[in-house]
């Protein structure tokens, strides 16, 4: 059986901070402008990265780790704005399927469909949705963020929702923007620069992918409104706790004994 070697990606470097400074004696690695990490996390082999914004970015990124790093599973942990009305700041999302909103090929193929696959969704295995739900769940449980600094982000019971996300090159910052990705794709929860991307070259490549995303903004026109302040804050330090639980050597086979948050799927 294969060494797992569990690849983890951030778009920001605020997002993977602290999860670089989980990695046991790590040895760095610069390829194609960026610093990989190899080491350990709990006695698994890991490589984390910081792949900067956008598609390209992350796909030259995810396509590093699995030809040059040979990983056999992806974590893309990071922030996207809320597109669904019932979903807030400081909730999780778990991507179930995960879209492009920028692709468009017409008339040689319907807006959205990706080449060569000829589908609009990337959908993620039901068995390895179940297993991440399990440990996002758990922290979300059991989560010890201090309880100020969550209300100064006005974050209640924070809620864990799968269902799908969409991505595209472009940020979004204005009602319209919003109002046109709902009305195109009701049933996406939230919007982000990267991960249908890091999905389809994983699934080209055979590779299992998790995408979580916490919600930092509502993707109009009040989107900036501390966002900075956020990622440090608050989504990085989601970043680092998710990822101490999900990476243990019994990771494929782990039963969580928590209580259940509430969950919505989407």
């Amino acid at each position: 059986m294969k060494n797992p070697i569990i690849g983890i990606m951030g778009a920001m470097l605020e997002e993977v901070t602290g999860v670089i400074a989980l990695v046991e004696n790590p040895v760095k690695q610069e390829l194609g402008m960026r610093t990989y990490y190899q080491g350990k996390i709990n006695g698994v082999d890991v490589v984390v990265v910081f792949s900067r914004w956008g598609k390209v970015a992350a796909a030259t990124t995810i396509s590093t780790l699995i030809t040059e790093f040979h990983i056999t599973e992806l974590i893309f942990t990071g922030v996207a704005g809320a597109i669904a009305q019932n979903v807030k700041v400081g909730d999780m999302v778990l991507a179930k399927r995960v879209m492009q909103h920028d692709m468009d090929s017409r008339p040689l193929l319907p807006q959205y469909v990706i080449p060569l696959h000829k589908k609009i969704f990337f959908e993620n295995m039901e068995e390895h949705l179940q297993e991440s739900e399990k440990t996002i769940t758990e922290f979300l449980t059991n989560q010890q963020i201090n309880q100020q600094l969550l209300e100064q982000f006005n974050i209640t019971n924070p809620k864990l929702w799968i269902g799908d996300i969409a991505s595209g090159d472009q940020f979004f910052s204005s009602n319209e923007q919003k109002k046109q990705l709902a009305d195109a794709f009701p049933t996406v929860l939230c919007v982000e620069m990267e991960g249908a991307a890091v999905a389809q070259i994983c699934t080209e490549y055979n590779i299992p992918w998790t995408i979580i995303r916490t919600i930092s903004d509502s993707a109009d026109d009040n989107s900036s409104t501390d966002f900075q302040r956020f990622i440090e804050e608050i989504a990085s330090v989601y970043a680092v706790e998710v990822i101490k639980l999900w990476v243990t050597p019994q990771t494929p086979n782990k039963a969580s004994t928590s209580q259940p948050v509430p969950h919505r799927r989407g």
